[in-house]
């Protein structure tokens, strides 16, 4: 991890650098080695992978990721979730694809945890959470817009979430984009 202003924008900011094997695996296998890992996926997950818009690569790569605040994507305030998409681009950074959650969740199972000792609040991604940034496969707010990857009392889970594009993303919650 780079050390800087945690103020500053990427890419003189404090961010978490990780290089992920995306692909090489069905859903059907990726949901196999979820449950074997003892990752646990919420109803929003299971509605993205049922989807026929969510596809998976046949081809096994590597995936260089920056893991950053949405403060240092140059949005102190926050911002919506497709002005933090067009502040990454303009950055060098890039959307994942949607798979790489389900990948990264099972190459992490050693997140902290990030919810001891916080309080709990509704419609703000949880303390310690990483949102994965990816194309969103549907307009619609009710379905899910991607994953994002926690800990829960030991427990590494896998959750889809849902936002509607109005939807201001706080400054301390944390996103996952492709690296330059």
């Amino acid at each position: 991890m780079r050390t800087a202003d945690s103020a500053a924008t990427y890419p003189a900011c404090p961010v978490i650098a990780r290089t992920v094997h995306v692909g090489g695996q069905t859903k059907a296998e990726l949901l196999g080695r979820l449950e074997r890992s003892g990752v646990e996926i919420n109803g929003s997950a299971r509605v993205l992978f049922a989807s026929d818009k969510f596809v998976t690569s046949d081809v096994r790569t590597q995936m260089t990721t920056v893991e950053l605040g949405v403060r240092n994507l140059g949005f102190p305030q926050g911002a919506t979730i497709l002005d933090l998409f067009a502040g990454a681009t303009r950055l060098g950074l890039r959307l994942c694809p949607v798979e790489l959650g389900p990948h990264l969740r099972l190459q992490f199972l050693d997140q902290p945890e990030g919810s001891l000792g916080r309080p709990v609040w509704q419609h703000r991604a949880p303390p310690g959470s990483i949102t994965v940034a990816s194309e969103m496969l549907s307009d619609d707010d009710e379905f899910p817009k991607g994953f994002y990857l926690r800990r829960i009392e030991g427990t590494p889970w896998l959750r889809g979430y849902r936002c509607a594009r109005e939807h201001i993303w706080d400054p301390e919650d944390r996103f996952l984009f492709g690296g330059p």
